[in-house]
């Protein structure tokens, strides 16, 4: 009897782990593509086995290890699972029967794995940066015992603030010597330097920088972080007007992570371990933001290879976690007496003005080739260059458009023409998906999602007449500024489908209160309005003042008409839009404020409401995108002891034609072989769907 009692209780265990496994590798399929295989292979993926879930190198090769000899062990950064591949079947094997559903103990947390067969192992290298340009990284640059010293010539149980102006603020202790740098303005008041210069102890490092050449002026201002481990700092350029060029900052104490953004999108993560010394000169100074991510943990080189180098992925080298502990950072800079003229205009205080708009607002096209100027300046261009920002707030795909592609047969052929981030080619696996877009950044971001995209104008795919069983364009066609190219986006889009396939349509609607309902985008406004905000981001796009500029209201619904009457527009100027308020003109400029941090919501079109994934419990697929910070840090202070907006944000402009009611209907009852199967207003966005007959 208590033979069958445990013969029983282990039956419901092993079904308690195959469901279990079979959830996991449902999530791994609908998430990120990885498809498992119920045959053994020497492959697996483990869920729940990887850096996103706390998990270390260490800790899961040494497990994986006692199973059998290991050819590779892959940890893709930020992601909740691993892939092992064992020199042979047997040790996969061994592994998948032992360590299904055993609990692994990583620090003072522990996790469940479960592992699943898989054919091969696919990973998408992550694209490898040099260091900006100007940034030098020197390890080791004071000895242990100047590091000692150092750490004890800050006085923190000091309260004299009218000598070294100490602060407590929320995520740090700050002390700043020489001149004191003001939170409420993001700046320094020249005018009243402090009583006590900067530290005796400080004077030798200071001649070694001058002797190396890492600066030809000594520094007259100090500021002194200390940070626990979980707290960082938010994304932010130093105040141009504040500091002269070169700014100097030395890591003491435990090591860290600093990542380094080009408003271009390209981020290059560097760490810096205790001793060493960051020297930001140049565009690493003025262009580049530079940020910590609140976390206990850091993804770091498993091997120690030079701290900017991107690791091979593919080998045992790979990523680990290394715990933070209390890091102080001295940061040397030198007080700006006169108005900053570097060569970065876009991120520079002194030069740029108070208003957002571009210095001469283009006017609307008069011929094919204005259109084709005006949309590669304040359409390609600009999603080029915001490309990373932009898809980090379009996370979760829109209903109408999901129910309109699970309606789609298994095996149909899906072409999302103009498809982003690829948000919607996973919606459903069952179909053959293929994305393209205009820009080459984004078609990136597709390729490291895993999903198959390239590079194509709306107006011209290189896919054949006829082989796909439908289309969605998604918040593409009002980028284009003349109706005739409109016209054109359409027709391609039937072009591609076969006879009885359907292509879904989104545009972005002149009406954003429909049936007497307000649009997100317009409720929205309220919402940012009492958002707490930091003394630098009262000019955010919920705020700011439209360009006076005369515009023009332009209905575009003559079906003969292939451009906007030239004698009417000829130097009419394109409108500044005030974001979250209503349209005064269906031709116009839409601005993007380009923030460094991905939990800071950007401005948001109605066809591209973002909105965050729920919370997932069991196996935690919220990870699969990447951790996010805390949406807080915004008004964080920073390394260098500003705030995270106190160099303005790049703004860039995106042209848009909205459309009026009916308008999108008629358009495409111009193409030939197609019908208005339904359409309909969601959120701020006039839809179609077209049927080819």
């Amino acid at each position: 009897m208590e033979s069958n009692v445990k013969t029983v209780r282990k039956g419901k265990d092993e079904k308690k782990v195959l469901r279990k496994q079979l959830k996991a590798s449902h999530t791994l399929l609908k998430h990120e593509g990885i498809s498992t295989t119920p045959q053994p292979t020497k492959s697996l993926v483990v869920a729940n086995g990887g850096l996103g879930n706390g998990v270390s190198r260490e800790d899961l090769a040494a497990a994986l290890k006692e199973m059998g000899e290991l050819e590779s062990l892959v940890m893709p950064p930020h992601k909740p699972y691993a892939f092992v591949t064992y020199r042979s079947e047997a040790g996969a094997r061994k592994a998948h029967t032992v360590l299904n559903g055993q609990k692994l103990q990583c620090g003072e947390s522990s996790v469940t794995l479960y592992l699943s067969y898989v054919d091969s192992v696919k990973h998408q290298e992550e694209a490898s940066f040099s260091l900006p340009d100007g940034l030098v990284l020197v390890e080791d640059f004071v000895s242990p015992e100047e590091e000692a010293q150092l750490l004890a010539a800050v006085d923190w149980s000091s309260t004299d603030e009218d000598v070294t102006a100490q602060k407590a603020l929320k995520h740090r202790r700050v002390k700043h010597y020489g001149f004191e740098f003001r939170y409420d303005n993001n700046n320094v008041d020249k005018d009243k330097p402090l009583p006590a210069g900067l530290p005796e102890e400080c004077v030798p490092v200071l001649e070694r920088c001058l002797k190396d050449g890492h600066i030809s002026i000594v520094p007259d201002q100090l500021t002194v972080n200390q940070y626990e481990s979980g707290q960082g700092i938010p994304p932010h350029v130093d105040t141009h007007s504040a500091f002269e060029d070169t700014i100097l900052s030395l890591s003491l104490g435990a090591k860290t992570v600093m990542e380094f953004r080009h408003p271009d999108g390209r981020v290059v993560a560097v760490t810096l371990p205790g001793r060493s010394l960051l020297v930001m000169k140049a565009e690493s100074r003025y262009l580049w933001m530079h940020r910590i991510t609140p976390r206990k943990f850091d993804l770091v080189p498993a091997c120690e290879p030079p701290s900017h180098t991107s690791p091979d992925f593919g080998t045992q080298s790979g990523l680990t976690l290394s715990k933070r502990g209390t890091r102080t950072s001295f940061t040397f800079r030198k007080i700006r007496h006169e108005p900053c003229c570097c060569a970065f205009p876009s991120a520079c205080d002194s030069q740029r003005t108070a208003s957002a708009s571009p210095p001469s607002p283009p006017s609307l096209p008069r011929c094919h080739a204005d259109a084709a100027r005006l949309e590669e300046e304040y359409v390609h261009r600009v999603y080029d260059a915001i490309a990373s920002h932009f898809s980090s707030t379009r996370h979760t795909p829109w209903p109408h458009v999901c129910r309109f592609l699970s309606s789609l047969a298994p095996g149909s052929v899906l072409a999302d023409v103009g498809c982003g981030n690829g948000k919607y080619l996973g919606v459903n696996p069952q179909l053959v998906a293929v994305g393209c877009d205009r820009s080459s950044a984004l078609v990136q971001i597709c390729a490291q999602r895993g999903f198959h995209a390239f590079v194509s104008d709306a107006l011209s795919v290189p896919l054949r007449t006829a082989s796909c069983d439908a289309c969605i364009s998604i918040a593409v066609i009002h980028h284009f500024s003349t109706r005739k190219r409109r016209l054109e986006a359409v027709s391609e889009l039937v072009r591609l489908l076969k006879p009885g396939g359907q292509a879904l349509i989104y545009v972005w609607a002149f009406e954003q209160e429909y049936n007497k309902q307000r649009s997100k985008y317009l409720k929205d406004l309220n919402k940012s309005q009492n958002r707490d905000r930091s003394p630098v981001e009262n000019s955010s796009e919920e705020t700011q003042e439209p360009h006076k500029v005369p515009s023009v209201r332009t209905h575009g619904c003559n079906p003969t008409e292939n451009l906007q009457d030239a004698s009417g527009v000829a130097e009419s100027k394109l409108s500044v839009h005030t974001n979250r308020t209503a349209f005064n003109s269906q031709d116009l400029l839409v601005p993007w404020h380009l923030k460094g941090g991905k939990t800071q919501e950007e401005e948001e079109s109605p066809s591209g409401l973002s909105s965050r994934p729920d919370a997932h419990s069991g196996f935690d697929s919220s990870v699969l995108s990447g951790s996010r910070p805390n949406s807080g840090e915004a008004t964080h202070s920073s390394d260098t002891g500003q705030t995270s907006g106190c160099s303005p944000a790049p703004v860039f402009h995106r042209y848009y034609h909205v459309f009026e009611q009916g308008e999108l209907e008629q358009l495409c009852a111009q193409v030939a072989r197609v019908k208005v199967k339904s359409s309909y207003h969601d959120q701020g966005n006039w839809c179609v769907v077209l049927e080819k007959e």
